[in-house]
């Protein structure tokens, strides 16, 4: 609901009350236009003036969606994507779906940024992944790939105190890389504020245009996987972190390759007396 925000005409005040909204969703949803124009020291007309400004009729017809985003469950979900299929095709829906959500993931997709993720995963120590959720394929399918180049790669705990057992050893020769969907979650929030302090090299992976706290990270890659209401495809996160794990091998060609046809030395020596997992 925010993707067009940045593009839109809106005036200081406006930018302020848009920064607002974005970085206290929950509370904006109980609080009346005077008590945002106290806080932000802005004119109650100028808080009224923003929804149109926003695309939106009034302050509550932007709650209603708002609310609607934080209502949405994996029901609702599941049934969205059950009305959309409809009497056609569902690998051609699905396939739609993909092709859309790629577009826009390749949009929004900064090469330059992309570059400076690939150089700082292949120069570091350690790369640390924190991958709650759904995402958890995804750390497995890097973690899987990249391990292959040599590299040291470890899986943050998802949730909880554990994560603490990862984050302690994080330093300024590490890379911490965060998939945050959705919304800031406890744990994102502790490993960008900690960052500050170790020193240790974040990249974020969001379906957000917007999210809060994304000006902490050293790099931010969007990776399209639809409205907060419908069902999460992970092929654009998929697309992002397979450009990461090519991208780090081609720049390190030669060592990767070389790591490469040692597992293909290994493969031909001990292959027939190991089973296949």
């Amino acid at each position: 609901m925010y993707k067009d925000w940045n593009r839109r005409p809106f005036s200081p005040n406006q930018r302020v009350i848009a920064d607002f909204i974005q970085k206290n969703e929950l509370r904006v949803l109980y609080m009346t236009e005077q008590e945002m124009a106290d806080e932000l020291g802005v004119s109650i007309a100028s808080v009224s003036r923003f929804w149109k400004a926003a695309g939106y009729r009034h302050a509550k017809d932007f709650k209603n969606s708002l609310r609607f985003r934080f209502e949405s469950t994996p029901s609702e979900k599941m049934r969205d994507a059950m009305q959309r299929t409809g009497g056609s095709s569902l690998p051609q829906m699905l396939l739609d779906v993909a092709s859309h959500h790629l577009q826009e993931t390749n949009r929004y997709l900064n090469e330059a940024h992309l570059e400076r993720a690939v150089a700082a995963l292949s120069a570091a120590r350690h790369i640390y992944i924190y991958s709650p959720g759904p995402c958890a394929g995804l750390a497995e399918l890097m973690t899987y790939r990249m391990a292959r180049y040599g590299l040291n790669l470890k899986k943050m705990a998802p949730s909880g105190h554990e994560l603490m057992e990862s984050l302690m050893h994080a330093g300024k020769k590490d890379v911490v890389l965060v998939f945050g969907f959705v919304q800031l979650l406890p744990e994102t929030d502790v490993i960008l504020d900690y960052a500050r302090e170790a020193g240790y090299f974040v990249i974020l992976i969001t379906d957000r245009l917007v999210y809060p706290r994304s000006q902490d990270a050293d790099i931010v890659l969007y990776a399209g996987r639809g409205e907060v209401w419908e069902f999460h495809s992970m092929v654009g996160p998929t697309y992002i972190i397979e450009n990461l794990i090519l991208g780090v091998g081609l720049l390190s060609k030669d060592r990767s390759l070389k790591k490469l046809d040692k597992l293909q030395q290994l493969r031909s020596r001990y292959g027939s007396r190991l089973p296949r997992s």
